[in-house]
Parts: structure tokens; sequence; C-alpha cells
């Protein structure tokens, strides 16, 4: 299937017969890659019964397509059949069942479109394939080896040695180069150079990236590699084999110093399509069919794939895809390399195909011309020598370098094939290295966030799941904000959870080649490193590109080392026998016998036999590497092999893994998301504040989105547009609308009505009137982003089980959507799989709020009056104004006679703060307001704002306006439903009995001034802790200014402690009136000449002071004295004035008849000390919101 993935191939002499070469790799059971080259040519069938056999077959195929014909229409089957048939004979019979073309006469392959076939007048060819496996990628030796070995078989002329001769020595006799050095061996033809890069360069690449970046362009490319780092699906997709696997080796080659976790299989053959439907990052390649279309591919996972369509250069990413970091240099520095070797960057540029020119003997009839070449390669040329080759190649290029035999090569040709194998050896390390310079920059210092927690190996693999391995939060608290997007999710990777465990490891084992030469680079750059803050500097160039290069142009240059030529064996006479044109039946007696009897082959066979990656591994590290192994073995879980077999029962097997994966990955991803959203991670860590959840939890969200589309296109046979799950959900919209259309009466408009006017209890619980208000959402949203605004959505509401249950309620459509071994018709593991995601319900989510926010959203208003005066509402004609993160709601006026509104306006985030107001409508004109409750219609979001207060001229502070601050609590509505919720509520507005105490301190009740000292450094240090937070995190600075335990109310208590009898007010104690006489009485001290002796002295603090206190009385607003106080306090700490007034106070000779003697504000020690909190806020930018400074222009 890897040498031959369509199977045999038969064509006639009329058809193209030209060699062909590709390559493909293989994983054995312990992650480690070997590679195969395969070069397919054409011989000519001899076997009788074969050629009958095609016959029957072309002529089986010729009545079904004209009885097809035929049916279809009259005329087209006369045009049909009458015209010559011109197809290839590469596929034998469309119309036949596999199985009845096998019975045929045992001819395998795809059979397709016949060609006309004659065998009295046509030659019958079949494919046969010559394969080469190698340990490492050394494509070019291969290639050269099998197509020296073809050659001589088309030769006329005998090769010098029968062909087991070269193949027992390459096989036996001819090692692997040592690191660092190139090694020179002989193929039936000529010598062959490879060379292996040293301990500290890049691993082996020889697959040509000039070729992967002139077939996709840079921008493509690097699209295509994001994808790759994010670990999307990637499906790569051309009829060139070859091309897939030059794509795919680039990407993996540049992913440096990470490897590629999952599926890799750059050629999937026909019978392993079944691997498309695995719900599992994947890298795979399928060959596209003469005349296909990418429309008609069956894909089932869209959502989160890339594909690649090579030959058409072009690349389908997947939506909200975040840039590359510094892409835009990044691309710019791609080109300049690429450009000075001489590659377009845009792209586009068809190579020369895989097809092998078939040639003689490339064999120079010159031994003088022979031998300077290999004294070229071996290093012997002095510098007159050296000169005249090169005067000799300057020749051959100008004329053309004629011919050094009948049919050998040029000399020109074959100075050029050096060059071009030299140039692009050095394109590829530079290439790589501009990519290892950027992960270099971006990961410099990633040690620093590696956790260290275990004591041992054991303990820490035992524990493997539940241990952190990684401070994410702080590493993404010290990165550029352009990089966080990519950043966050690259974090989440297997690729990089594999690179961290391996540093992990690395205390008790010896760490992974790559990972020791990227640590060694690291430290290298960190010696010639002066910029100490490399996480902000500018974009640095790759300044190693030309060095990196000229070790390996050294190594092509000249051999190092020499393997045994190839010689005569132990062959019986008439064994080896040439028969030009035919590929003779190899001796296997002969090739097996080499291994036994030949010391030094042994020797060499048994160091091929080493793993190359574990060359460096050492015996004294202390730990038996059968631990490392396991580990490996732990995060592998899918075996290529297992794969590679085509069976139905290990195909059944693949499916059951892939099922057992889900429900894994599944129960690891709620499981992080809980303790994300809970914050047990920033705990266990010691993130503290710098860890910046938002980003974290957006990053959690979308892998979420991610796990359900690959869950739910896991065995799907049946969809409409790219995303599975939408494609699910718009199947069980029609079958719902099917089955509810009967019952539909004329009275169902009331029904409609009362989900209308029942607000979020009906809406949410349901599944349809979800996905209609999706659907009517007035963003464009295509199939995936339709998907991911509905998960959004039901995991907001905490319905996200209950939907997708209800869901999977429709037996009967499961089994038309779904082939029996999806994940969806496993009924234990979806109950396990709805059971987890069910655990996401304990903690509130936001994410359809604050993503979507340029939707229209449903709210619903409901004043709720104190029970008793309840009747009074229907004097008062109200108002509000309902604010959030995104912006407010506008003055909405409410009817007399109710207490409730509903209104449509722009989505207004996570609502704040709500005015409340009323018109001034004479003396009954008065209410007692316990709370107002704010709905959002869509999301079933409760907010409650406390008032406790009342609202009317004449009674309490005499206020018409209030500005009330907001909670949420639990989506059904409850006020007490949200205390068992994981995420704390915010402090709301202060409750009628926190005022009614504040109200009554002027008696003889007493307050600690101990606690109050405290409450007071409590609210400034939540202010303080508030601006240290990554401005993603930051929460609602109004609730930490306005709300209960805030600033205002805090400094209220410190102003009311040791007040006197309220008999100097007659009424409940107010600050603000205090405030305002303090304030006429520097007025009248000032204007009297200070008759008095106050200590107060005349400056701008006392003239600020004065002037923001008569400007908060003539404001226009009628937000009475507790409203007035509160602006006073916020303009005061937004302008940085607070802490001078404090002093002012304290000073002012009111305050010595208003306060009794113990009072706070009379203690200088204290009234100093609450001056120095407040200047400390003085360094932070304080934007107050519109609700709370409106009218008064300051």
């Amino acid at each position: 299937m890897l040498c031959m993935p369509r199977g045999l191939s038969f064509r006639t002499q009329a058809d193209r017969l030209d060699p062909q070469f590709h390559s493909f790799t293989m994983s054995s059971d312990d992650g480690t890659r070997s590679y195969g080259f395969v070069h397919t040519f054409y011989e000519e069938v001899t076997s009788p019964q074969i050629i009958t056999a095609m016959q029957t077959l072309y002529q089986m195929h010729q009545v079904e397509r004209q009885s097809s014909s035929s049916a279809s229409s009259p005329s087209t089957s006369s045009s049909s059949a009458s015209s010559p048939s011109t197809s290839s004979m590469d596929s034998l019979v469309s119309s036949l069942d596999e199985s009845d073309a096998e019975s045929l006469a045992g001819v395998s392959g795809y059979l397709g479109c016949a060609g006309s076939f004659d065998p009295a007048r046509d030659t019958l060819y079949v494919s046969k394939a010559l394969c080469l496996v190698t340990p490492l990628p050394f494509l070019q030796a291969s290639r050269q080896f099998l197509s020296q070995l073809h050659q001589a078989v088309t030769s006329h002329t005998a090769p010098p040695l029968p062909l087991e001769s070269y193949i027992h020595n390459i096989l036996y006799e001819v090692p692997l180069p040592p690191p660092g050095r190139s090694l020179r061996f002989h193929g039936v033809q000529g010598p062959i150079m490879c060379q292996r890069p040293g301990p500290g360069e890049l691993p082996l690449g020889e697959y040509p990236l000039g070729e992967a970046f002139s077939l996709l362009g840079v921008d493509n490319m690097v699209q295509l590699l994001t994808c790759a780092f994010l670990e999307t699906q990637v499906l790569l997709y051309s009829q060139d084999y070859q091309r897939l696997m030059t794509v795919a080796e680039g990407v993996t080659t540049l992913l440096f110093p990470f490897q590629w976790q999952h599926i890799y299989l750059p050629i999937v053959s026909a019978p392993l399509h079944h691997l498309l439907d695995a719900p599992v990052p994947f890298m795979m390649g399928i060959q596209r069919r003469e005349g296909a279309q990418r429309s008609s591919l069956h894909l089932p996972h869209e959502a989160n794939l890339c594909f690649v369509d090579i030959d058409n250069h072009c690349v389908e990413a997947p939506e909200d895809l975040p840039m590359f970091p510094e892409q835009t240099e990044l691309i710019q520095e791609l080109s300049e390399v690429l450009m000075r070797f001489g590659v377009p960057p845009l792209g586009g540029v068809i190579t020369k195909p895989t097809t092998i020119t078939t040639t003689a003997s490339p064999r120079m009839s010159s031994l003088v011309l022979e031998d300077l070449m290999e004294d070229r390669r071996n290093g012997n040329l002095g510098g007159e020598e050296l000169a005249v080759l090169e005067r000799l190649q300057a020749l051959a290029r100008r004329c053309g370098g004629g011919k050094m035999s009948d049919s050998g090569k040029t000399l020109g040709h074959e100075f050029e094939e050096e060059e071009e194998e030299l140039k692009a050896a050095k394109l590829n390390i530079q290439l790589r290295e501009v990519f290892a310079g950027r992960f270099a920059a971006m990961f410099g210092r990633y040690e620093e966030f590696v956790i260290h927690s275990a004591l041992d190996l054991d303990s820490w693999l035992s524990n493997r799941e539940a241990t952190f391995n990684f401070d994410k939060g702080s590493f993404l608290s010290v990165q550029p904000t352009t990089h966080l997007r990519f950043l966050s999710r690259f974090l989440e990777t297997s690729m990089f959870s594999s690179f961290v465990d391996g540093k992990v490891i690395s205390r008790w084992a010896d760490r992974e080649p790559l990972q020791q030469l990227f640590d060694n680079r690291l430290e290298k750059e960190r010696l010639y490193d002066t910029d100490k803050d490399s996480y902000t500097c500018h974009y640095r160039k790759c300044t190693t590109l030309f060095e990196s290069a000229q070790a390996t142009e050294h190594r092509l240059l000249k051999a190092d080392h020499t393997a045994i030529h190839p010689h005569l064996l132990d062959m019986r006479i008439g064994q080896g026998r040439h028969q030009p044109g035919y590929f003779p039946k190899l001796q296997a007696d002969v090739l097996a016998q080499g291994q036994n009897t030949n010391k030094w082959s042994s020797r060499v066979t048994a160091s091929r036999r080493t793993d190359p990656k574990r060359s460096t591994m050492t015996d004294h590290s202390g730990v038996d590497n059968e631990q490392r192994q396991r580990h490996t073995f732990a995060r592998k879980n899918l075996r290529q092999s297992k794969l590679l077999d085509p069976s139905p029962q290990a195909v059944t097997q693949t499916h059951r893994e892939f099922v057992d994966g889900l429900l894994s990955e599944c129960r690891l991803k709620t499981k992080r998301m809980l303790m994300e959203r809970m914050g047990k991670e920033s705990l266990e860590l010691g993130q503290g504040e710098a860890n910046i959840t938002g980003l974290q939890e957006n990053t959690l969200i979308h892998g979420l989105c991610d796990l359900l589309e690959r869950t739910w296109g896991h065995g799907l046979q049946l969809k409409q547009g790219k995303s599975a799950l939408w494609s699910h959900l718009l199947h069980y919209q029609a079958a719902q609308g099917k089955m509810e259309a009967p019952a539909e009466s004329p009275g169902s408009n009331a029904s409609d009505q009362r989900t209308f006017d029942d607000g979020a209890q009906l809406l949410r619980g349901s599944l349809i009137q979800d996905m209609r208000f999706i659907q009517t959402m007035s963003e464009s949203l295509s199939e995936v982003g339709q998907a991911r605004a509905w998960i959004h959505l039901a995991l907001e509401k905490k319905m996200l089980s209950h939907h997708l249950k209800e869901l999977l309620t429709n037996q009967e459509l499961l089994r038309q959507l779904y082939k029996p071994h999806a994940f969806l018709l496993c009924e234990e593991e979806r109950e396990q799989f709805l059971f987890h995601l069910l655990s996401l319900n304990t903690v509130d989510y936001l994410c359809f709020t604050r993503v979507f926010t340029s939707i229209s959203i449903p709210y619903r208003v409901v004043i709720i009056p104190m029970k008793k005066l309840s009747i009074a509402m229907a004097t008062v004609n109200p108002w509000v104004c309902v604010s959030g993160e995104l912006g407010d709601s506008g003055v909405r006026q409410i009817s007399k006679n109710t207490q409730e509104i509903f209104f449509q306006c722009k989505n207004l985030g996570r609502l704040s703060t709500l005015q409340l107001g009323q018109e001034n409508s004479g003396l009954l004109a008065k209410c007692l307001i316990d709370s107002v409750m704010v709905y959002n219609e869509i999301t079933g979001h409760t907010y409650k704002f406390p008032c406790g207060r009342w609202l009317g001229k004449g009674v309490g502070d005499g206020s018409l306006e209030r500005v009330l601050i907001g909670q949420l609590v639990s989506p059904g509505g409850d006020e007490d439903a949200g205390r068992w919720t994981g995420t704390p509520p915010e402090l709301a507005s202060p409750s009628q009995s926190v005022r009614t105490v504040l109200g009554s301190l002027g008696s003889r009740s007493r307050m600690l001034s101990v606690e109050v000292q405290e409450d007071m450094r409590e609210a400034a240090n939540n202010l303080v802790k508030h601006f240290h937070k990554p401005e993603q995190e930051r929460g609602n600075l109004t609730v930490l200014l306005c709300g209960e335990g805030g600033l205002v109310l805090s400094l209220e208590k410190f102003l009311l402690h040791g007040f006197k009898s309220n008999r100097l007010f007659q009424r409940n104690v107010f600050v603000w009136d205090f405030v305002e006489k303090a304030v006429v009485s520097m007025e009248t001290a000032d204007q009297m000449g200070d008759l008095h002796g106050s200590t107060l002295t005349k400056g701008p603090p006392c003239d600020s002071l004065c002037h923001y206190v008569n400007a908060i009385n003539a404001s226009p607003r009628n937000i009475g004295k507790e409203g007035k106080f509160q602006l006073f306090v916020c303009l005061g700490i937004r302008d940085r004035l607070l802490s001078q007034w404090l002093p002012l106070l304290a000073e002012c000779p009111l305050t010595t008849r208003t306060y009794e003697e113990g009072a706070l504000l009379r203690d200088r020690a204290a009234v100093h000390s609450l001056s120095r909190i407040l200047h400390t806020l003085n360094e932070f930018t304080i934007t107050l919101e519109m609700a709370l400074v409106k009218g008064v222009d300051l």
C-alpha cells in the first residue's frame, strides 16, 4: 500500500511509460521513523493468462458502458460508442465490482475507465517497484541508487556485476555516515554521496523545502505551518505522491524543536480512506484522481481542517486561525532567502515532475574526466587542477557539454546535477534556520517557567495527568500582546506538552536529542545576547544562515569516508543473468547469506540497527530508559502498524481506540476548564495575579468547540456544510419541524407570546429556540461559526449537556447520519461524555456575551418595591438606563401602573450599573424600592441591583435618581441560587440594612475605629490589585468604588465615626451635609479674613474642594445627598485630589463642633494614614462610567 498505493497499474504502448519516483515514511511502535524510497517502472507483460484476462475485462467494460449510456440517452450512447477510447489503461474497469475484477484473473488494482486494448495490436505493460528503506531520509542518495539499478536493467549491455552484488553491498556493507561526516558508496553506474549533520547542527532533512515553497508560496506555507503548530487536522491533496511527501516532510522538518505527535500518513491509499474519519489531529495526504474536483471529496471533518490543494497552490485554513507571531517580518525574511536562491516567493510554480528521464548509463567514457571527478569529490585536487576543472565546467555550460559517449550524460549535466543538489541543501538549511531562530526568540527563557514538582520519575509518571509542568499564565503575561492568541493555543498542544515533559524527565534521564540541541543553542545565544529584555525587542533576523550552510557544503564537496566497493558474490552458474528490459528475480539465498558470512558487514548491520536518535544516550543516567519509553508509549497510543492494516478487525479496533481517546480528551478538557475557571490552578502554581485567565479561558473554550466538532464528525456519513455539529442540529431541527407541523393550530401564536412573556425560563430550556436565535443573528456566520456560537450560548446558559442529550435522543436520525462505529452510537461512552460536560454547569461563563458583542439582545427590567408599599408604584413614572461593559441602553421610560419594561438593544456585555429615576410629579410621587432585576432573555442571565432606599422628594435624602450596582445571580432568576455557583458574586449596591446602620451612627451606637480603618485599607487594596492585574482580567471598577465594601462606603464609615447626636441636623445623618457646611465655613472664613483663627491655609486644594462641591450641587441631576457624596468621592479619586481634601476637612473649625473627641476625623494620625493610603491611588488612571458623572462638567 505504500510502494504502490493504487495497486498494480496496467498500460499500453500508447500511454506514458516513464519511470516515476516517490517516497513514504513508516513509524514503528516505539515512535522511531523509517523512510522508504520507491522507483516505479513498467515492464512488458509476457503471461498469456494476464493478457487474456485483460481483454475479457475490457470487453465487459464496453458492454457495461454501452448499456448505461443507452439507458440515459440514445444519442449519447451512439456518439460514445462510435468515438474511439483514448483513456489510459492505468485503470481497467470502472463499472465492475472489485471482487468481480479479482475473480477474473487475479488482477488487483484500482479499476477506472478502461482504454482501448487489442492483444493483436497492443503491448501490455505492468508496473513494478524497487523500494529501498533507510533509517534516515537519504532522499538524493536513495533516488540515485534506485535509478542506477533500473538503468542497468534497461541497458542493452550487462552491468559489471550481477544486481545482487550492488544490493548486497548497500544492505550489508554501506554503513550510516558518522555524525558530521559524508560517505561515498558505489551504485551500479557510478559513485553516490550522502552526508549526515553533526551534533550541533539541525537534524537531517533532505526533502527540498524550496520545492514546497515554490508550489504553495511563502504566505500559504506560513499559514500551513501555523495550522500544524496548532495541531489542526491537515489534509494534503495532489496527483503526485512525491509532492505529498515533500510538503508533509517540509512541514514536520520546520517544526523544530517540536515534533508532530499525532497521526502522520503523507500517503493514504484507498483502503485506508476510513482514517479520514479519525477524530484526532492528523497530517495525511491523498492522491487526486485525474479530473477530480475538490467538491467531490466527502470529508467528515472540515470545521478544524486545513485543506492543502498542492497542485492548485491553495491552502484552505480553518476559521479564526491566529497569525503566526511577527508573521509579516517572518514572510519578508523567508522571501529574501528564497530570492537569493532564485525561488519566487509567491509560489504557484510548477516544479519538475517526479518522472525520471530514461537515459542510459551516466558512466563517462573518458577515464581522465572520471578520475578528475573522483579526485574532486575526495578533495585531492590542488589549486591548479581545481582551476582546470572549473574551466572545463564553464566550457561545458557554454557549449552545452557534448556527450562523453554515445550513451552517457554530458559533463555539463553532471556538474549541474551536483550544483542543484548543493543549492537545494543550502536552501533547506537556511530556511530551517530562520524558523529555528524564531522559536529560539519566542521560547528563549522557557526553562524559567517549567515546574519541577515531583521528587522522582516514578511519582511524576504516576501523577502525570494531575501535574502542571509549565506556568502558562506567567509565561503569557510577559509575551507581546500580538503573540498571545497564537501562543495561548500553542501551549495547549500535545507537541508543546511533550516538549515540556521531556524537559522534566531530563532531571532523571538523558534529554531527547532535539531538545538537547535546542537547549544548547539557547545557551550559546545567551552568551552573546546583550539584550536582557528579550521579549520586548524588535524582530531580529537569523544571523547564522551562511555559517550553517557551509558545513553541509563542505561535506557534499568532499567525501570523508568511502564504503567497500560492490564485489562478486558466491553465486551458482547461471544466476544473475542479464535480460534487457526485465528486472530479474533476485536470488534470496545469496542476499541472506551475506549477513552471516561477512564480519565487517555484521558489525555495520549492528550499528545500523541502533536507533540514530538514541546514539547520544549514556548508561550512567541513573534511570532505566524503559521508564522514558513507558512515558513515550503512553503518549502515542495509536500505532502506525495498526493504522496501515485494512482488515475489518483492525479497522474496528482503530475506531474503538478513537472512541476511547475522545472520551479521555473530554474528561481532561472539562477538568482543565473547571480548574481554570475556579482559580485552583492559579493557587497551585502560585501564579496569583499574573494568571491571565480570560485569554486562557477563551483558548480552552475554543478547544472544547474543536473537540465537539471532531466528536460529531467521527463516523459521519451525511453532512450539510463544513460543520458536523451544525449539520446534525439542522437535521434535528428539520425532523422536529415535521413532527410539530401537524400539531400546529390557529392559536399557536398564543404559545409564542407566552414564550415571549415568560422570558428566560422557557428560552433557557429550548434547543430549537437557541438555534433560531443563532440563525437570525445579524452577524453573517458560516456553518462553523454558527456551531461555535451555539456552543458558546449553551455553555453560558449551563445547558450544553442538556441540549446535546436532547439532540441525541433521536436514535433514528443518529442511525441515518452515522456509521456503526461512530462515537455517538456508543451508548456508554456517549453518556460519560455528557456527564463530563455536565460538570461545566458548576461555574459561570460569559463566553457568548463577550464574544458576540455586536448582536442585538432583548432585555427585561423589573422594579421590585417594598412589599408593604408596592401600591405607591401607581403614583410614580419611573425610568431606567442599564449600563454594561460594552455600553448603555439609553433612558427607557416605564409606563405608570407597571413595574416592568421589555426592550431590545445592542449587546451591553456584563451589566454593571443601572440608573433608576422618576419624574417629579407631586408630593405623592415617591416609593421605597427594594431592588431592580434585569433579565437577559437570550442567555438567561439575571442581574440584581439592590436599592433599599426611597425615590422621591421630601423623603430619605430627597433623591429622584439613583445609580445602583448589580450582581449576577443564577440564570433561573432566583437571587439565592447564585450561592452554589463556583464563581463568587460581585459586590452589589449597599443594602438597606447597611444604610440603616449608617443612618443611626449619630446615636449612641459606636463602631470600632479599628474596623473602620481596616475596611478603608481593604477597599484601597482592592483598587491597587485591580490595576496590577493584566487589562484582560480587570473586573468592574465601578463595583470597587461604589459597591458594598467599596471606597465610597468605606470613606463614608470613616467620616461618620464619632459623629455627634443627630440633633444638629434633626434628621438622618448624611455625610454630604457635613461636607457642604464645611465648604461654606471655609468660604465664609476666607471672606471674613479668618476671624475665628482657623488653621486652614488658602490654596489650590481648598479652592478645588469648594469648586467641586459647588459644581456637584449645581448639577441638574436630582441624585440626592448620598448620590452627591458618591460623585464627590469618585471625582476626587479620579482627579487625584481626594488625598488633599481629607486633611482640609479635618482641620475645618466645624469638625471640632460636629465630631466627638475620639472620632477618627479628629485623630491626626488616622487622618494622615488615610491620606497616605489615598495618595497611593494617584499613580493609577481611573476612568469613571458615564452613569456616575453624567451632568457634571468637571
